[in-house]
């Protein structure tokens, strides 16, 4: 049996959605439960498109069969492998052709219930986006470069409050030094799905702490109206000297080749003027990345202090720390403000 089945209905299933579009497009954006069981390769997709726009559709379609055939067997093993109840949600882009001949190949296989998702993953996208403007208990720790706001923001998490970690969620620690150790961000789009998926498993009428950012993490965009939401949510400011922080950051990311290093010095080149990059090169090549650090927070904090002063006061809390003790500062945290 095939049915049809709105997006919120399909996300709030427990049955396995199942993702029918290229790897190309899954890549750059998808339900972050969904599996990929591509009707066509990447390569595939893009010549069944160019026989749509350069002869007719019914040539496409006759292209895209010769296909799909040969691999008739393979989605029917796959499908029962992450389906074994044989319920399975299916889905292209708008919920057309290709979802539609997926599951009726489903459906004349065995498989009890095959659901299609209204709209597809562009009904889904749309969801995403409006959920943003929703209206969510933000408290936002803010702190300069090194202050260690994640250590605080995952053990805030861990004494059974509702976080969100934007960083981990793109991928990326914030700053040109961000990159450092971790792999290939996600696209706008899908970290937009993942701000999401992670975002309804809390409950929004609750607080939810969230560590300061700037709308752009390394090469992702946090949504505008979650973004504007955070710049007008109460802050927590934790104050901590130069000296600690520039510590703190030799132990994150000095654990890499130099030259990585001096790379991310060039990409604030302009920002930190001729001398301070000439030092601060300088210091890396001899391996003082102490003193190498310091130049960077120079500039950083500046930056920050800028965005900081874009808030409404009247919600900053500042909240002066010895040193990026997480653990002893997480303690300090609860006892001043008392509760989250």
């Amino acid at each position: 049996m095939i049915s049809e089945i709105s997006i919120d209905k399909a996300l709030s299933s427990h049955l396995r959605i199942i993702d029918v579009r290229s790897p190309g497009e899954f890549s750059r954006g998808h339900i972050p439960t969904a599996i990929n069981i591509p009707l066509f390769t990447n390569e595939e997709r893009a010549e069944v498109g160019t026989v749509y726009k350069l002869k007719s559709k019914q040539a496409a379609i006759d292209l895209g069969y010769k296909y799909v055939n040969p691999k008739l067997d393979f989605f029917i093993t796959e499908s029962r492998k992450y389906a074994p109840n044989l319920k399975i949600i299916v889905h292209c882009w708008r919920g057309g052709m290709r979802s539609r001949s997926f599951a009726e190949h489903l459906s004349k296989n065995g498989f009890k219930e095959t659901f299609i998702i209204t709209g597809g993953y562009k009904s889904y996208r749309n969801f995403v986006l409006n959920y943003f403007s929703n209206q969510f208990k933000l408290k936002v720790l803010g702190g300069y470069t090194g202050s260690g706001k994640t250590h605080i923001l995952h053990d805030i998490r861990d004494t059974g409050n509702q976080i969100i970690d934007l960083e981990a969620l793109a991928n990326h620690k914030g700053s040109v030094f961000g990159a450092i150790g971790l792999g290939e961000q996600p696209t706008t789009e899908h970290f937009e799905n993942l701000l999401h998926h992670n975002l309804s498993k809390l409950d929004i009428k609750k607080n939810i702490w969230i560590e300061d950012e700037s709308i752009s993490i390394g090469k992702v965009a946090i949504p505008i109206d979650f973004f504007t939401q955070i710049r007008e949510a109460p802050a927590y400011f934790i104050n901590i000297p130069k000296e600690e922080r520039a510590k703190s950051l030799i132990k994150e990311y000095t654990n890499c080749e130099k030259e990585i290093l001096k790379n991310a010095i060039h990409k604030i080149a302009k920002r930190l003027g001729g001398q301070d990059v000439k030092m601060a090169l300088e210091y890396i090549e001899a391996g003082d990345f102490y003193n190498a650090a310091l130049i960077s927070l120079h500039y950083y904090d500046k930056a920050y202090l800028h965005g900081m002063e874009k808030r409404d006061q009247s919600k900053v809390v500042t909240i002066d720390l010895e040193d990026t003790n997480h653990i002893k500062n997480t303690e300090i945290i609860k006892t001043l403000l008392k509760h989250y």
